[in-house]
């Protein structure tokens, strides 16, 4: 079972009831910078959809290595901002309300993930 989600200003749980057994333990976040996040996201996709042509164009190894690395360092950049808004937020409101054990423990993991 999955730890509960903790409100706070930075992640508001949204409360959904789930339609099936499968997203009955779907947790669920408003993201704070929702629309920054999609508009990088969408930018990413752009980049991954380039680096597919560039392969079918039959073009330059290095020159598409180059983007691969732009596009992950984009992604990373993501990454990087969804963990400071969730460490800011839910961890720090988790933290003060009852010791935050599991949701330390759940950080520890997705940030060895992240290596």
């Amino acid at each position: 079972m999955t730890s509960p989600r903790h409100k706070c200003e930075f992640c508001a749980a949204a409360t959904e009831a789930a339609s099936s057994a499968d997203e009955s333990d779907v947790r669920r976040v408003v993201q704070p910078r929702k629309k920054a996040l999609l508009n990088r996201l969408n930018r990413i996709n752009g980049q991954v959809n380039g680096i597919g042509q560039m392969i079918e164009q039959d073009r330059y190894c290095v020159d598409i290595l180059n983007q691969i690395s732009a596009a992950r360092s984009a992604l990373n950049a993501v990454a990087n901002q969804l963990l400071a808004d969730h460490t800011n937020g839910c961890v720090r409101k988790a933290v003060l309300d009852d010791g935050g054990e599991a949701v330390i423990a759940e950080l520890l993991q997705v940030i060895q993930r992240m290596r």
